[in-house]
């Protein structure tokens, strides 16, 4: 019988609907419950452990106490056995994942699957370095790493793969992480911690987050962003996302601008700063609306990474029509299979807003690309 590690960082991604951009710390995690977060990384971890019951009776899981695992398995009725683990008061902290994936390479498992964010990926790590194969599902608000799968569904798919011997290769996938306090004053300060050996399976890996640069890049977001000020309807909000290719709209307008957060303007003054969910839901009572977005070089993702703020209940009051997408040629060539992405962890939201769209790359520039939904049935 083969086996399955799994840690479950439940606290994981809480701090991005409510504008924090992270959970790294009690305070800051004590401050996310404070304005309303509530978990994500439970149901993102049920999603792609439910592939696992095809392989039920061929596969045996390892994981924590709790929250950190044990009670997903029980509700998906699935084999496994509880790791010698003591929670501190039902907390969880990186200590515990490090000791978790420590506990699972004593135990000789197959593959570790982790669900988190680019923190959980280093603790583990720094418990194992690349003694095993493991795989991320993501549930973190800041994913740069390289060990992460598109979507939870999409990790449930390697997961079945890998443990029906489909998946015979492994490959070494970058391990970053940043500075959460400079990411919360808008500065970006990424680190390479390591290497981490994942199955090697580019259909479902999201790859690398990547900075990308190209000739004449300043005059080309500069070209972007006046078109985007001149296009602006008046007595139109619109909400300005996270990202230095959005933050050129934000200058053009001479408007104070968070560069990782989300930002609001109406005929060109500024209502709010780096605003949370409640916040924008708020705003589209008032009226009509449009999101501003960029999609992540080297990974394409428009929502679901580093923009929670808008979250399904966010998107479910807004059409296609009301996004408008904008980025440069050398970003959207970064994207590996030149489509861009959703995954805002409701499949009904993903699909909604699949299809076409005209992206501005210049000035004077449009080009049509596809936005897929990255859920499975």
């Amino acid at each position: 019988m083969k086996q399955l590690g799994l840690i479950v960082n439940p606290i994981a991604g809480m701090g991005g609907r409510v504008g924090l951009k992270g959970t790294d710390g009690p305070d800051i995690l004590a401050e996310a419950r404070a304005r309303g977060a509530q978990p994500l990384s439970p149901a993102r971890a049920k999603k792609a452990m439910s592939t696992l019951q095809q392989l039920k009776d061929k596969v045996k899981v390892w994981t924590c106490p709790g929250d950190m695992g044990e009670k997903i398995l029980k509700e998906l009725e699935l084999e496994y056995e509880v790791i010698p683990l003591e929670l501190n008061d039902g907390e969880t902290s990186s200590d515990d994942t490090v000791n978790a994936a420590r506990e699972l390479e004593k135990i000789g498992v197959d593959l570790i699957v982790f669900v988190g964010g680019d923190g959980t990926a280093r603790d583990v790590f720094k418990a194992i370095d690349a003694s095993l194969p493991v795989l991320g599902v993501p549930a973190g608000v800041k994913i740069h790493s390289g060990v992460f799968a598109n979507t939870p569904a999409d990790a449930g798919q390697v997961l079945l793969n890998f443990f029906r011997g489909e998946i015979d290769n492994l490959v070494e996938a970058e391990v970053m992480d940043i500075d959460e306090a400079a990411f919360r004053e808008g500065r970006v300060s990424a680190k390479l911690f390591g290497y981490l050996k994942i199955p090697a399976d580019n259909r479902f890996i999201q790859g690398l987050k990547t900075g990308v640069q190209e000739e004449g890049q300043e005059a080309i977001l500069d070209g972007i962003a006046e078109r985007i000020v001149e296009d602006m309807q008046k007595g139109t909000c619109f909400f300005i996302g996270p990202g230095t290719t959005t933050r050129r709209v934000m200058e053009k307008l001479e408007l104070e601008y968070t560069l990782l957060g989300v930002d609001v303007v109406k005929d060109g003054k500024l209502l709010a700063l780096d605003v949370g969910e409640k916040d924008i839901l708020s705003f589209q009572e008032k009226g009509e609306c449009k999101i501003l977005v960029t999609p992540i070089g080297g990974q394409g993702f428009v929502f679901g990474r580093g923009n929670q703020q808008f979250s399904p209940e966010v998107l479910r009051k807004m059409g296609k029509e009301d996004i408008i997408i904008i980025a440069s040629k050398s970003k959207l060539e970064s994207i590996p299979d030149g489509k861009l992405k959703i995954d805002t962890g409701e499949q009904e939201i993903d699909q909604k807003f699949s299809g076409f769209y005209r992206v501005r790359i210049g000035y004077q520039e449009e080009k049509v690309y596809s936005v897929r939904s990255t859920c499975q049935d």
